[in-house]
């Protein structure tokens, strides 16, 4: 009964004041109290929404894409939206070629009947006339769905700053 007891009393000695009482370390063989060191705090860790701002900053120093997508386009003609167009998908394509291989989920031909057989279900969103329980053998390829092979971004202080505002200085 009194190892229940000890083990009570070191338990909570230990959880409130990161010490074992002096009786209980002298019944187990220890001389003294012995302090416990409480483990550092973990590094912060970057997690799948600090990749998307890492991305999304990116793109937005290589290509300002940020900078056009909440731009209001409404006024302007469809030749000034496509010339910015063209520069803004070639600096987003030489960006994302830069740091990520993507890949097609499905390299297949578009437009072709294709099996889900041996396919991860996860890969894969049926649309249409899909049967009840949402699956199906397969069906004709419509988008062939894109994946990251392999992901090289730079090592970077986590933030949620895509991009910092600018200040000229005259």
């Amino acid at each position: 009964m009194s190892r229940i007891s000890f083990a009570f009393r070191a338990f909570f000695s230990l959880l409130f004041s990161g010490v074992l009482p002096s009786d209980i370390a002298q019944a187990f063989g220890y001389s003294k109290a012995m302090p416990v060191k409480a483990p550092p705090p973990p590094k912060p860790q970057a997690g799948p929404s600090a990749g998307a701002i890492q991305i999304l900053g990116i793109l937005q120093r290589d290509a300002r894409l940020v900078d056009f997508l909440m731009e209001d386009i409404a006024a302007y003609s469809d030749d000034q939206v496509g010339a910015a167009v063209r520069d803004v998908h070639a600096q987003s394509r030489q960006a994302l070629e830069r740091y990520l291989r993507l890949q097609p989920v499905i390299d297949g031909v578009e437009g072709t009947f294709t099996k889900a057989q041996g396919l991860d279900a996860a890969s894969l969103k049926f649309v249409g006339k899909v049967p009840p329980g949402g699956t199906a053998p397969g069906g004709v390829l419509r988008h062939k769905g894109w994946k990251a092979e392999k992901v090289d971004l730079p090592e970077t202080g986590l933030s949620n700053v895509l991009a910092p505002a600018e200040l000229e200085i005259e």
